[in-house]
């Protein structure tokens, strides 16, 4: 594990950090709080190993900056036995990993940092064999095709239209876009619209490991190669052989690894960690990354020549505010998959969710459609149920009623005085069919392609909708 131990005594600082890295694990130390703050925000530390009582900021409150801003950082408190009740209090309540007392034996600092690694080890092997039977599973069922990935805007349909072409072939692809963008589900789709699709599709998320454990996770290691190392372990180039390798937040790693991932896109081979025999692979790779790459070359923290190797055939994904024919579609997607319906959202409510920009994208508002529906329970989803947009809105319930009503205003509505709504009749009469038709066109526009909103504006239910729109030939 990569681990931070801040002391302020320099002897006993030494002496941990010499034991530890002994173990083999990869150390940085710290005379305080602020510097230690200041290694946190520049690097990242599978785990803190701080004294209690040093000067401000001491262990405790670097215990509360580090739970808040760096979450899946352990934190182990050394104390003496006069603060081991603070300690204590600090494990219940702020969420430390463990204590220890002074003096403490340099062989139980030892044992409590190994349980800790071999905790962290069983985790990670989880979940990676979750989401390798995830894949497996979701190859074997035919999903995530291009076919099956919601998209009706230009720029969405240009995106798959790139993303056929170059299923077809064993071209590198890099996707690029936001966060939360779907850039995992793009490239699952291109993996079963290839002539891969029968063999294996592994993602790994390059930005959420440490280096050390990145390495042996892409290329594997040999037994006794590093401490922990207690067997051979297949790395996911090794498992993805004659399928494809997704390498999400390809940004994050290092130039040490950069290197040999080069070498695996020139040569197709590669030597494990630890290991003397040389490896080929036949695996097809796609990258993704939410970072500005040419920026990282110039700043010297990205290869440009591996940046040239991944940018064979590149794919900007749209974010969602600059594809709003999509949110409709997205949110009866949601909702379906919540067991709910489109005209089970109060108007104003549906009116937040298509106004808003999501900046987190289509995970913002599948996490928002999710607390909401939670939140609403067996009742109406109300504007009231998303906190969050009515917040980024500055708004409050009434204005997002009134907001509301300002979308049926605007397509071409108008309320009679006692009640009911008024539309006025040309002298020379009109078409009733035609009519109805251009009204139901005018509110699937207004309502972005949602044809719950649309419906509602209608004063109809969807199924009737759904009728009317097949009665004058057009696509439901």
């Amino acid at each position: 594990m990569r681990i931070l131990v801040v002391d302020d005594e320099a002897k006993w600082r030494r002496l941990v950090a010499d034991t530890l890295a002994d173990a083999g694990h990869e150390i940085d130390a710290a005379a305080g709080g602020a510097e230690a703050l200041s290694l946190l925000e520049a690097a990242r530390y599978d785990l803190i190993l701080t004294d209690l009582k040093m000067p401000p900021p001491d262990g405790l409150e670097l215990l509360r900056t580090a739970r808040k801003k760096w979450p899946e950082t352990a934190v182990i408190l050394m104390t003496a036995f006069a603060t081991a009740r603070t300690a204590s209090e600090a494990l219940a309540e702020h969420g430390a990993y463990h204590y220890l007392i002074k003096p403490v034996e340099l062989a139980e600092v030892r044992r409590v940092v190994a349980k800790l690694a071999e905790e962290r080890r069983t985790v990670e092997e989880r979940d990676r064999l979750r989401e390798e039977n995830a894949s497996l599973r979701a190859t074997l069922d035919g999903r995530n095709r291009l076919a099956d990935v919601i998209g009706t805007s230009r720029a969405m349909q240009e995106v798959f239209a790139l993303a056929a072409k170059v299923a077809e072939t064993d071209a590198t692809v890099l996707l690029r876009g936001e966060s939360g963008t779907g850039k995992d589900r793009i490239a699952r789709a291109i993996h079963s619209e290839s002539a891969r699709s029968k063999a294996a599709f592994i993602k790994v998320n390059c930005g959420a490991l440490p280096e050390t454990l990145l390495e042996s996770e892409l290329f594997g290691h040999e037994k006794g190669s590093f401490t922990g190392a207690v067997r051979e372990k297949p790395g996911r180039f090794e498992t993805a052989h004659g399928g494809t390798i997704f390498l999400d937040e390809i940004g994050e790693i290092s130039l040490a690894i950069q290197v040999k991932l080069l070498q695996m896109l020139e040569e197709k081979r590669f030597v494990r960690v630890g290991g003397t025999e040389t490896l080929q692979c036949d695996v097809r790779i796609i990258a993704a990354t939410n970072r500005n790459l040419e920026e990282g070359i110039r700043e010297g923290a990205f290869r440009e020549d591996l940046f040239y190797r991944l940018n064979v055939f590149p794919i900007h994904i749209p974010p969602l505010r600059e594809r709003p024919e999509d949110l409709g579609p997205l949110i009866d997607h949601f909702l379906t998959r919540l067991g709910r319906r489109g005209d089970e959202v109060a108007p104003e409510a549906m009116d937040l969710l298509l106004g808003y920009a999501y900046p987190g994208n289509i995970r913002e508002m599948e996490n928002l459609l999710e607390r909401a529906t939670i939140i609403a329970g067996k009742g109406p989803i109300l504007a009231e149920h998303f906190p969050a947009i009515l917040a980024a809105l500055g708004r409050s319930t009434a204005a997002a009623g009134a907001a509301f009503a300002g979308v049926r205003a605007r397509a071409g509505v108008t309320a009679a005085a006692g009640g009911g709504f008024v539309v006025e009749l040309p002298p020379d009469g009109l078409k009733l069919e035609e009519l109805e038709k251009t009204l139901i066109e005018r509110a699937l526009e207004r309502a972005r392609g949602n044809k719950s909103l649309a419906a509602r504006l209608l004063g109809m239910t969807r199924r009737t909708l759904y009728s009317r729109m097949e009665k004058h030939g057009m696509k439901p």
